[in-house]
This record gives structure tokens, C-alpha cells and sequence, in this order.
């Protein structure tokens, strides 16, 4: 959803299409769809809490990773920030988890100060956003002791297999 390839080239071949009279529909049609994917993300997890009889305003969401791809501490270009803003329009309060990202960068450029280390069975949903190693070595245990007793596990990056998330993107 993020970085270069996906989140910026795309408006330099855009507009060099569009420079020399093409209209590039399929380019901005893909431009649409990453723009509301974190729109989308969110949709699916709020309709995966209501089923479960979780209550979305006011519930305790961490997201995992802010960076834009794995291992890296760049955040420049990072769609994550779109996941926690649309679930702050649901009144969610969110953590931000990142080790490869330093706290500092992330409060100048997004205005999130990421949680040094999340608590144990504070989160109502839990979205495993980026695939960092760190993450994957937590495995499917691991990562659910950070949510309550009844919670919501979205792997957006196939960290888990199928059978340990409840959603996957």
C-alpha cells in the first residue's frame, strides 16, 4: 500500500501520459483503489467486531508496524497512517507498534507517538500490518496475548496462516 513503486510513481507516469494527450484510466483506476484501502481495512475490521458483539467506539486497537515495508525504518509513504485516522473516525483508540521505527520521526511526520512495547491483553483488535521479523517470530500466540480475552486478529500481510487470524486482507 505504501512506498514508492505503488504510492508515487504511478502520478510521475500519469503525468507524463496525460503531458502528451493520453489518458491513462487503468494507472489512476489502481491509484483509487490503493487510496481506499485503508478505508477498507477498516470497514472490514469494524463489520468482524460487530459480529463479535465488540464495541467499536471506545475499543482498544494496536496496529503493528508503521513503516512502509518490512525490516525498514523508513516511513516515508507509509499507508498505515490511513488505517489508524479512518479508526479514529470510529472513535477508536489506537497504539501504534514499531521497532524499526524511531518515535520521533513518526510524531514529526504523522503526529503518532508509536507505544514502546504494547500490553499484554489490553486490545480489543489487534491488525498485523507490516511483516517485520520481529512480528513474525511473536508468532500467532504471541501477538494474541496482546488482545483481551475476546478479540479480533487481521493479518493484512499473511504473517499467519488462515486458521490462526480471524480476517485477512
Amino acid at each position: 500500500m505504501g512506498g514508492h513503486c505503488i504510492g508515487v510513481d504511478p502520478y510521475y507516469l500519469t503525468h507524463k501520459a496525460q503531458s502528451i494527450g493520453y489518458h491513462p484510466e487503468i494507472i489512476l483506476a489502481g491509484r483509487r483503489l490503493n487510496d481506499s484501502m485503508g478505508g477498507y481495512v477498516v470497514s472490514q475490521l469494524v463489520k468482524a467486531m460487530t459480529k463479535r458483539r465488540i464495541h467499536v467506539q471506545g475499543a482498544r486497537v494496536l496496529v503493528m508496524g508503521l513503516a512502509f515495508k518490512e525490516n525498514c525504518p523508513d516511513l516515508r509513504n507509509t499507508r498505515i497512517v490511513d488505517i489508524v485516522r479512518e479508526l479514529g473516525d470510529y472513535n477508536v483508540d489506537v497504539d501504534v507498534y514499531d521497532p524499526w521505527v524511531e518515535p520521533e520521526e513518526a510524531q514529526h511526520e504523522y503526529g503518532l507517538t508509536p507505544v514502546a512495547k504494547p500490553e499484554e491483553g489490553k486490545y480489543d483488535a489487534v491488525i498485523l500490518a507490516v511483516a517485520h521479523n520481529q512480528f513474525k517470530a511473536m508468532g500467532a500466540e504471541g501477538i494474541r496475548k496482546l488482545g483481551k480475552a475476546d478479540h479480533i486478529l487481521y493479518d493484512l500481510k499473511y504473517v499467519l496462516s488462515p486458521a490462526e487470524s480471524d480476517l485477512r486482507l
